[in-house]
């Protein structure tokens, strides 16, 4: 991590209200765990010369055109799953060895691993003082508010030129990424993905519900009744399970609506465009007011778990597939593909029933939600010269995307620690019910157990195979029935989310609008509150900043 002073638009209260962004429960693009507490510290906003200490790479002459990149450090969230404690350094040291060959010299990864579910906040803390890594992963909002502030390099030109071109097999996610100018300030090595809701099977068979016959809202609401007023966890006692758990009723990040997708169905509580591409807010539409209705009613009625208010991620996911289901819930709306095999291996793990069901969009959703996709940045020095941010782009994004060792490395991890092609027999759960034994011939490639978890198979690092925007040439896959199978049935269920909107006032007072939001959902759904006087007080509080986003949007 560099200290530098950087020519930039974003000033010091931005980089702030950045900071300040999201407080509250957090959405995931699933998950780890840090923050930083660093001050604001004053970016001059005149200063065209970029000063950096502790940098082993030594700044060459702007004429030069020529930059030898010693160092990389990046900061990432918890979607790169080799973590500290899951192989992380193996990846990094097999990462520096393939790359500074490709790039005929040493090159050191510094890898920098922040809390998932506060990713916004840390980052904007980080930064606030005065810390930018070389590049760093961001979710499509983040990626919309900082993409106008100056601080992001302008990557159309690498990437254009990029080697990796002639393997690409889906262009259109990142040339559309490019803005009105075809400036491109981020890369998305894959399709953005969503939610789809899974539902426990044995809980379904405990009370006799066919999940064919689950079609409309009043269907499944009549699903999350029964799962809490009765006992489909077989425990004996009724009412002491939910209907559903979720990582807070509303995200704070784009699509917002992807845990509770059949409470919120055709409303849609952020700023938004309506047919004619004019900006309005969705939170203060007739459709949001009835789903936080719906909400209350279900917070009321015990259909949701009360802990969803607050839930993170990790604490949804594992009170869901906890070994005792007392407390769980029978329905829980998470990630698809990769992630139906996660929830399962960790049902198998737990000793709880694994098998779930995917239940289709009921009538009033329609389509699940497929989210813009996150992308990979590089922070610009503001000195004039690419030459530093073009070493930075081939050695991360270029290599990233080599169709062979490096894609690897992203994709399945570390050879020999994640995966192998050796000969080999292992074990999972032995002297359980669950034992399973595996066993592979040399020269097979296959995912091995989890360097922190030897009962769980590896699925993969960074990089989801199924949605890859360029082909990995080795034929590596080890894609399992259940993964391929969560990938085909979201494809076929999902419509793209909406576009996330940016402008100046938005990038600075999203922290500000979300907690009001938050503030309206409290008093409606927790509190019983009437929802028309919890909206006025909306408005009353943040009316005049939504007003200054929309005119700038609208303008734009």
């Amino acid at each position: 991590m560099k200290k530098k002073v950087v020519s930039l638009l974003l000033t010091a209260t931005m980089v702030a209200s950045l900071a300040a962004c999201g407080g509250g429960t957090a959405a995931e693009t699933p998950a780890a765990d840090n923050s930083s507490n660093n001050t604001a510290a004053e970016a001059p906003a005149a200063d065209n010369a970029a000063a950096s200490t502790g940098d082993t790479a030594a700044e060459a002459p702007a004429e030069t055109g020529s930059y030898q990149l010693d160092t990389l450090t990046v900061v990432v969230n918890g979607t790169l799953t080799a973590s500290v404690d899951n192989g992380q350094a193996d990846f990094e040291k097999q990462w520096e060895e393939a790359v500074g060959e490709k790039l005929g010299h040493p090159i050191d990864l510094v890898i920098q691993q922040l809390d998932h579910s506060g990713y916004t906040d840390a980052v904007g803390r980080l930064f606030a003082g005065g810390d930018y890594p070389d590049a760093m992963i961001m979710s499509a909002e983040m990626f919309k508010q900082y993409a106008p502030t100056g601080l992001l390099w302008d990557m159309a030109d690498a990437y254009a030129n990029a080697d990796f071109q002639s393997r690409m097999i889906l262009p259109s996610i990142n040339e559309n990424l490019k803005d009105k100018d075809g400036k491109l300030y981020g890369f998305a090595s894959a399709y953005g993905n969503g939610c789809v809701t899974y539902v426990k099977k044995a809980w379904l068979d405990a009370l006799g519900i066919d999940i064919n016959t689950i079609k409309t809202y009043d269907d499944y609401y009549d699903m999350l009744l029964r799962f809490h007023n009765e006992d489909p966890d077989g425990n004996g006692t009724n009412g002491d399970t939910y209907g559903v758990v979720a990582a807070g009723f509303m995200g704070n990040e784009a699509p917002y609506i992807n845990y509770l997708p059949e409470f919120w169905q055709d409303a849609y509580p952020a700023i938004v465009q309506d047919e004619n591409g004019t900006w309005y807010d969705g939170f203060q539409s007739d459709a949001t007011k009835a789903a936080l209705l719906r909400l209350q009613q279900a917070y009321k009625d015990g259909a949701i778990d009360p802990e969803s208010l607050t839930a993170s991620t990790k604490i949804a996911r594992e009170k869901w597939f906890s070994n005792d289901q007392k407390g769980s819930a029978g329905v829980f709306t998470y990630w698809a593909g990769t992630w139906y095999q996660t929830l399962t291996d960790n049902f198998v793990k737990n000793e709880v029933d694994a098998e779930l069901v995917q239940l289709p969009p009921i009538a009033e959703v329609g389509k699940y939600i497929n989210r813009e996709a996150p992308v990979w940045v590089i922070i610009d020095d503001g000195d004039g010269d690419n030459a530093r941010e073009q070493a930075i782009f081939d050695a991360l994004i270029e290599t990233m995307m080599d169709g062979d060792v490096v894609q690897t490395l992203w994709t399945y991890g570390a050879e020999d620690v994640h995966w192998s092609t050796k000969a080999e027999t292992f074990t999972t759960n032995p002297g359980t019910d669950k034992e399973k034994v595996y066993e592979y011939e040399e020269g097979v490639f296959h995912l091995k157990p989890s360097p922190n978890d030897p009962n769980s198979i590896w699925k993969k690092n960074y990089i989801d195979p199924a949605l890859v925007v360029c082909e990995l040439t080795n034929g590596f896959s080890d894609a399992s029935e259940l993964a391929v199978a969560g990938n085909k049935f979201f494809t076929e269920n999902c419509v793209d989310a909406p576009p996330a909107p940016t402008s100046e006032t938005y990038t600075n007072e999203t922290g500000t609008i979300y907690d009001a939001q938050l503030a309206v959902i409290t008093e409606v759904v927790v509190n019983g509150g009437d929802v028309e006087a919890a909206m006025q007080t909306y408005v009353n509080t943040v009316g005049s900043i939504i007003d200054q986003c929309l005119s700038e949007m609208n303008a734009q």
